[in-house]
């Protein structure tokens, strides 16, 4: 399906949950709508469901308007992150309910296929309630999926599941859209999984739409400050700096030779994401002597946060480090690897990406 939002707009009284803007999610394909809570993904699902209808704009599918179709009259399947399951009935015939509504043939067939796809084969004569959260969510994707609707939508689907079932689904679900059969939308608040999950993806923010495109493209070339801290986890180190001729120079004096284009704005806001810092120096990196403030060790990388004379820096650390509190630190950075924007926010100089990252502007 070609879903086109078309100048979408929402509000209630004078409380406004979406601005408009225009989305075209990429058919046979996957688009991830990032961005914190309250930043307008379900409002804006809701619309393309058909859940809901927008104050202004159109809603196309295939170029026929839809704006005021009702879901009901929409071939369209929707995964929330609560397990919606019904209770009375086995696992087969919670997936089996929307092929026995339309009449479809092979439905045996058809829910033995899905769940073997996702797992669940040997759980088809049991209840909801005797399923785990992950088994749960499973037949609640199951029942979603075996509808092979042309457009899918999946509200966050993995977030209630403790972090190896959300891995192992999320690899799944990567492999079952791979086919391109169906355009699918989904929902997080994780940069993380946006990149994991790949496609395509739409920065969402206070119900504004910032910045729609391949995902690796967004990520390496966010067009302004605002994506750019949307788009990074941990947030995006961000520091006051003055243009030279050169490049730029940081509070206390680092300065930091980086081409920028010409005619740009005299005050700066310079960008180094957490894994550009590194404690081993290399030939023509920049030194950044600091002090540890926190150090947190999370899986295999150690969080360093520590206080520098360019300001306050969380350094994102491969392998596991032990520092204590008040330790003196030396971080080192590659120049090429900062982002500088301009006193309007807007992205004046990025990184090369790496090869096969997208298209570089």
């Amino acid at each position: 399906m070609q879903l086109n939002l078309d100048r979408i707009g929402l509000r209630a009284g004078s409380q406004t949950h979406l601005y408009p803007m225009s989305l075209a999610p990429v058919p046979g394909a996957m688009t991830v709508l990032l961005g914190a809570t309250l930043a307008g993904k379900t409002s804006l699902m809701r619309i393309m469901a058909g859940l809901d209808r927008p104050t202004e704009g159109r809603v196309l599918a295939d170029g026929a308007d839809v704006t005021g179709v009702p879901v009901r009259q929409r071939n369209v399947a929707m995964v929330y992150q609560q397990f919606i399951n019904y209770p009375s009935m086995t696992v087969y015939d919670n997936i089996a309910s929307p092929l026995k509504l339309r009449g479809a043939a092979d439905v045996g067939a058809k829910v033995q296929a899905m769940a073997a796809r996702l797992h669940i084969d040997h759980l088809l004569q049991r209840y909801p309630s005797e399923l785990s959260g992950g088994q749960q969510q499973r037949v609640a994707l199951a029942r979603a999926l075996v509808k092979d609707a042309p457009l899918i939508l999946l509200d966050e689907p993995l977030v209630n599941l403790d972090y190896k079932l959300r891995e192992e689904l999320r690899d799944e679900l990567s492999e079952l859209f791979a086919e391109g059969r169906s355009t699918v939308v989904y929902a997080t608040t994780e940069p993380g999984e946006a990149l994991l999950l790949g496609g395509h993806t739409a920065v969402l923010d206070a119900g504004e739409l910032l910045q729609y495109g391949p995902t690796a493209q967004v990520f390496h070339r966010p067009n302004s400050i605002r994506v750019a801290r949307a788009f990074s986890d941990p947030p995006m180190n961000l520091y006051a700096a003055r243009r030279t001729q050169s490049g730029f120079v940081l509070q206390g004096d680092i300065a930091v030779e980086r081409a920028l284009p010409a005619g740009a704005d005299a005050d700066i806001t310079a960008g180094l994401r957490a894994g550009a810092l590194d404690v081993e120096p290399r030939p023509g990196h920049i030194g950044l002597p600091g002090v540890v403030k926190l150090a947190e060790i999370s899986g295999s990388d150690t969080f360093v946060h520590a206080a520098t004379a360019a300001g306050d820096v969380v350094a994102q650390l491969p392998g596991v480090h032990r520092y204590t509190l008040d330790q003196r630190v030396q971080l080192y950075f590659d120049p090429a690897q900062t982002y500088a924007f301009g006193a309007d926010g807007a992205l004046l100089a990025a990184p090369r990406q790496p090869q096969g990252a997208g298209e570089v502007a």
